[in-house]
């Protein structure tokens, strides 16, 4: 009897060291935030270089970790870029290559519920996980965040939002909603506001375990919405429209060194991985991609390069600025390596580790070889692909391919593929063997009509600004 009594002893005693090991690895392991901005600006940030807008805590966060100089989403405008974020793969080999339609009652127009999601694995590995903000990825309920990984859950599913929480009009489920329910609009402040209370909130009540935070804010998406307290930062800019989205940067920039504020009360600052970058180039309007050519919606360095850092103080270098080119997709693989995870989904990923890279243990560049596309229609796209310090644009704006040396020429002024047929012909090869793995969009959006629509406008304003015929001159000086 005392040898089975020693034998339990024995097992109850190695049982609770494993209990305990364990709880101590989970201490260990990294809690994340991903936070994503909305239609932001390349030089809407101060770490990217002079900036008339106030991002002191973007910079900061910047500065305690590596700043991305040649950061791209996957793709040029909002939805197909959050799936490629989320499921690591390039948003073409799955078919969500456009914005989804809003409605809750359609079942097919959202990210396919078949593709393993980054809050899957991090639910499975026992985070905690929570996401916050703007969706767009599926209005139905099968697509919601609740659906796919995320315990917790506030925010609004479609794209644009008023920033006052207002629901669309004949959709009751077109507001903010909290795990699903409707949230009185009378409860909310200003969204940016609520949103990084939202996060603060879910630190303070998960700091004990490790937690994954998908934090996206919908600003500076349009509507042009701000709070006088967020309009005050930015009086120094005459501009009215471009003030009001300073005032909407600033205001996510103010929340964002709250939640890092937090963070740091709670001792936790050291063992977070934070990651920062906006989901497309800067809007139409109002945003600078400044140096860069384009905007949202092109293939254009500023169309697809966007703001972009990475933080964790205690697994990191701080004060790093990394040049070689990489992408939202790596953002999925360099967690699991960060949580040290082990998945089955790894193999199927398009995206990289960049720990290695990041650390200086691995001095080649990420990727060789990156590549864009959108739709027009279901039988016409516009692609992009960078091989090195190469980049063949075939553009659907200009109807035309054009081919830049990023190295000597990063604002893309200097169209080389007239000169340089030969190099056109293997960049184009390498856009045609990607294109092989991927399908068809399964639903369009606009973006073609509006691609038609913008360029017929800038052509009309150009012609507008000329001068009669009779007085234009010819490069000689002459009349034409």
């Amino acid at each position: 009897m005392n040898r089975v009594q020693n034998i339990l002893q024995t097992l109850v005693l190695l049982s609770a060291q494993l209990c305990l090991a364990g709880l101590l690895l989970a201490s260990d392991r990294p809690n994340v935030i991903v936070i994503v901005s909305d239609d932001q600006g390349y030089g809407d940030v101060g770490f990217n270089g002079p900036c008339d807008i106030p991002t002191p805590n973007l910079d900061a966060l910047a500065e305690s970790g590596i700043v991305m100089e040649a950061g791209y989403a996957s793709h040029p405008y909002c939805s197909p870029s959050r799936a490629g974020l989320l499921t690591g793969r390039y948003q073409q080999r799955f078919g969500h290559e456009c914005n989804p339609g809003a409605s809750e009652d359609d079942p097919t127009s959202g990210l396919p519920v078949g593709e393993t999601m980054m809050s899957d694995v991090m639910k499975s590995a026992g985070y905690r996980t929570v996401a916050i903000g703007k969706w767009h990825l599926g209005d139905a309920k099968p697509f919601w965040p609740t659906e796919r990984g995320f315990e917790e859950w506030f925010g609004f599913t479609g794209g644009g939002m008023s920033y006052w929480g207002t629901p669309k009009k004949g959709r009751p489920l077109g507001g903010v909603l909290k795990d699903g329910q409707p949230v009185d609009p009378s409860s909310l402040t200003y969204l940016t506001d609520d949103f990084s209370d939202a996060a603060i909130d879910f630190i303070d009540r998960h700091r004990e375990s490790p937690f994954f935070m998908y934090l996206a804010y919908n600003a500076p998406h349009a509507p042009d919405q701000a709070t006088a307290d967020h309009l005050s930062k930015v009086d120094h800019i005459e501009y009215g429209g471009r003030a009001v989205y300073g005032a909407m940067v600033a205001g996510m920039d103010e929340g964002i060194g709250r939640v890092m504020n937090k963070l740091e009360q709670r001792g936790l600052k050291g063992n977070t991985l934070v990651v920062f970058y906006s989901d497309n180039g800067g809007r139409t309007t109002h945003a600078s991609n400044l140096p860069l050519r384009g905007h949202k919606g092109m293939l254009f360095e500023g169309g697809i390069r966007v703001p972009f850092c990475v933080s964790w103080p205690d697994g990191l270098p701080g004060g790093v600025r990394y040049s070689a080119p990489v992408s939202a997709l790596d953002i999925f693989p360099t967690v699991l390596a960060a949580c040290q995870i082990d998945s089955d989904v790894t193999a199927k990923l398009d995206g990289v580790n960049l720990l290695p890279f990041l650390k200086g243990e691995n001095e080649s560049r990420p990727h060789e070889t990156l590549f864009w596309r959108y739709a027009m229609d279901g039988d016409r796209y516009g692609y992009a692909v960078r091989d090195g310090d190469d980049k063949l644009v075939i553009s659907q704006y200009k109807q035309k391919s054009l081919l830049f040396d990023l190295s000597q020429d990063p604002g893309e002024r200097h169209d080389l593929a007239e000169s340089n047929p030969g190099l056109v012909e293997r960049l184009t090869g390498l856009i045609r063997d990607w294109d092989r793995q991927n399908m068809r969009p399964l639903w369009l959006d606009p973006h073609g009509a509006n691609v038609a629509k913008e360029e017929n406008a800038r052509a009309e304003i150009v012609n507008r600004a000329l001068p009669p015929k009779s007085k234009r001159s010819n490069r000689n000086g002459g009349q034409d």
